[in-house]
């Protein structure tokens, strides 16, 4: 008599199948992507790949603004290009632990809202829909209060996004102290 392997075979993938859907659902969801702000490039039979089970704990150091207005400040473009990196390798969003903090007159530019971003130079601010974005993928976004008053910025001209912190310099040393690398931008 001739058995069939056949329904084995398919039990067994079956099974395989449940058993990664379950494994990817105790890693949490993943990292979103941030479409149009520094596109992801898988680069073939590169090493040092971003991995699922490492926590990336990083601050970009904020310091210049973009070239011209219409474009993402430095740090908020490598920020999301991180991001879009972690995400398509599967990060869990738990192991991703970003922040960026602004604290030059040049780089606040960024997280101006609309009103006073057009009225300074024109055009909307190109970077509030990523910066909103990255504050949903978990990201903290930080300005120097200092740093506004020293420069006649009004603190309410802050997109809702961002939370002031009275000086930018302490908030860079306390991430850093808490573990997180400094990327400077």
């Amino acid at each position: 008599m001739l058995i069939s392997l056949r329904p084995v075979c398919c039990l067994s993938l079956l099974l395989l199948g449940v058993q990664t859907l379950a494994v990817a659902a105790d890693r949490g969801a993943a990292v979103p992507s941030i479409p149009g702000a520094g596109d992801y490039v898988a680069v073939p039979n590169a090493s040092m790949l971003a991995s699922p089970d490492q926590t990336y704990k990083v601050v970009f150091d904020a310091r210049h603004g973009a070239e011209h207005p219409n474009e993402l400040a430095p740090a908020v473009l490598l920020a999301a290009s991180e991001i879009n990196t972690l995400a398509a390798h599967g990060v869990p969003r738990e192991n991703a632990r970003f922040a960026i903090v602004f604290h030059t007159a040049p780089s606040d530019d960024a997280v101006l809202d609309d009103a006073h971003y057009k009225a300074r130079f024109g055009v909307a601010n190109p970077n509030l829909p990523v910066l909103a974005k990255l504050k949903d993928a978990g990201l903290d976004l930080y300005v120097c209060g200092q740093e506004l008053l020293a420069d006649g910025v009004p603190l309410d001209a802050v997109a809702k996004d961002v939370t002031i912190v009275e000086d930018g310099l302490i908030a860079l040393i306390a991430l850093q102290n808490r573990g997180y690398a400094l990327l400077s931008f």
